[in-house]
């Protein structure tokens, strides 16, 4: 095992029960994702010996390979944060426990029929994009209760809130403000949908005072990602 692992997950996970406690906010209301993106499935196994058991994926390969691989791993959940390919949905649907990533009707309609019998609801959450770039992803904010009405409507699908990712070029603050009005209005729409997804390594603080109930943390836990083969 990787000797400074353990160190680095406590200090991440002192540093968030800090910044809730400063936010007013409970601790234990948070749930932090640890994210292994390129890294091998042995480091899912020592998290989970760390007693982590919410690991992120943002590539669907990923993802499939190392849920097979880590299958034996009690209480694990897989989370797909990436953006999901509508002919991936079967594969997505089939390794995660929540999909972070929902931002179009045709995403949402593929993952619905991706359902097999007896399977219980999928968690998802919808992006939003933060930037005026459309080319982002995430749905814009004018769309936001068309997209949560519509994905509402799929019976296999549970909406649980929100997902986005901060801009480069602004105060994340700010943006996870919007964030947090945009949450209220998927509420309105599905009034239980309280998650919302936001706040990586070098932005969770600022995620956490603006509400985050999940946070998407990968270097800072796991070290350096390995270069992509």
């Amino acid at each position: 095992m990787d000797p400074d692992l353990a160190t680095r997950l406590h200090e991440v996970d002192d540093s968030i029960a800090s910044a809730a406690r400063a936010a007013g906010r409970d601790p234990a209301g948070i749930t932090r994702i640890v994210v292994t993106k390129f890294h091998p499935v042995t480091l899912v196994e020592q998290l989970h010996a760390l007693g982590v058991r919410d690991v992120g994926e943002n590539r669907q390969q990923e993802l499939t390979a190392k849920s097979e691989a880590a299958r034996g791993l009690d209480g694990l959940r897989w989370h797909f944060i990436g953006q999901a390919q509508t002919n991936k949905a079967r594969a997505v649907r089939a390794a995660a426990s929540a999909v972070h990533s929902v931002d179009r009707p045709r995403l949402a309609d593929a993952l619905d029929a991706a359902a097999q019998p007896g399977e219980p609801r999928l968690d998802v959450l919808l992006q939003i994009n933060l930037t005026d770039d459309p080319g982002r992803g995430g749905v814009a904010p004018a769309g936001i209760e068309a997209l949560a009405e519509k994905t509402a409507g799929c019976a296999s699908l549970r909406v649980r809130g929100v997902m986005a990712v901060a801009p480069l070029d602004e105060e994340p603050a700010a943006a996870f403000a919007r964030l947090r009005d945009y949450a209220a209005r998927v509420r309105t729409v599905v009034p239980d949908a309280d998650w919302i997804s936001a706040g990586m390594t070098a932005d969770f603080a600022a995620a956490i005072a603006a509400g985050a109930t999940h946070l998407r943390i990968g270097s800072a836990i796991t070290g350096p990602r390995p270069e992509r083969g």
